[in-house]
């Protein structure tokens, strides 16, 4: 009994020392996507701030590949020392459910920091398409099975399951494009190579503005404040349907308890700053403050909402 408890003493004093010493050099953020996707841009609306709370240099790392698992899992084999964090997003909810062999396990291969953000995705269509409302474009898509292509921001992201759970309910066919994030996807929508998608709010905002995409639904259950003309989709006939993007942190696991709660810390108090929120919340984003374990909470709740989903549409990546 004295071995055992000598020993977790031990432990708490390495997790002390190791949180006294946090962080000895710069820290990295790996976003599992290329640039310009919403995950992208959510990274990089924290970076300075986080930098200035923890007082050393907060870089951005893009490593995408394999809908968003390479970063995924290069992270999960990282050092656990809380010095490289994932920016999580929903593959972490998915991909157990559509990688058989997936190689880190989303629950046990982690130390959740933080979930600091909520977002919908939105439903666009290329100008020449002939449907300015969701039941123009079902009757449209009905009358066309198989003739009009998708892009998605790849397997297994929020935005391909968007547009599965869309083609479930409405029973329509509709060829998917998979790309390696949001801005390749978006570049072939504008190209006319792919007719639809759906996406993160936030890198579509732009495209709206401007008229070179339009929107038809955003997904979320609430209009967005920054389109509240904009119906969503139940409202738009589709009852019941309502996916949400979302954006956290997550370190190695193993990473002592002490340094997780300092990234705690250093992610609410960033996301309490007034221009940090402002941003967010004009990107589309709800602002969301908790604890570690609210955080991995939230992703078994996420699991266990998509495997049906995958399963019943039989999604499964090329």
């Amino acid at each position: 009994m004295r071995r055992i408890v000598c020993f977790f003493a031990a432990l708490l004093a390495s997790g002390a020392a190791a949180a006294q010493g946090f962080p000895s050099r710069s820290l990295t953020i790996v976003v599992p996507y290329p640039p310009g996707g919403l995950i992208d841009i959510v990274a990089r609306i924290i970076q300075p701030r986080m930098q200035a709370e923890l007082g050393r240099p907060v870089l951005v790392e893009n490593r995408s590949g394999a809908g968003g698992n390479v970063g995924a899992e290069s992270v999960a084999r990282a050092a656990a020392d809380g010095h490289t964090l994932l920016l999580a997003n929903p593959s972490l909810g998915i991909s157990p459910s559509m990688y058989p062999k997936l190689a880190y396990s989303p629950l046990r291969d982690f130390a959740y920091v933080g979930l600091y953000g909520t977002v919908p995705n939105v439903l666009v269509v290329h100008p020449s398409l002939p449907a300015g409302t969701v039941q123009e474009l079902i009757a449209h898509l009905r009358k066309n099975p198989g003739r009009l292509n998708y892009a998605s921001t790849g397997y297994g992201t929020s935005p391909q399951m968007s547009m599965e759970l869309f083609k479930s309910m409405t029973s329509t066919f509709i060829v998917h494009i998979p790309f390696r994030g949001s801005g390749p996807a978006q570049a072939a929508m504008l190209a006319n190579e792919t007719q639809m998608m759906f996406d993160n709010l936030p890198p579509q905002l732009t495209h709206i503005r401007s008229g070179k995409v339009r929107a038809l639904a955003v997904t979320g259950l609430t209009r967005s404040s920054v389109l509240p003309d904009l119906p969503t989709l139940d409202e738009a006939g589709l009852k019941g349907y309502e996916v949400t993007a979302w954006f956290g942190l997550v370190a190695p696991p193993a990473t002592p308890r002490p340094v997780v709660m300092r990234l705690n810390e250093a992610l609410n108090k960033t996301t309490q700053d007034p221009k940090v929120r402002e941003t967010l919340v004009a990107s589309g984003a709800t602002v969301i403050q908790g604890t570690p374990e609210q955080f991995r909470d939230f992703i078994k709740g996420e699991t266990v909402k998509w495997a049906p989903i995958v399963k019943r549409a039989n999604i499964v990546p090329d």
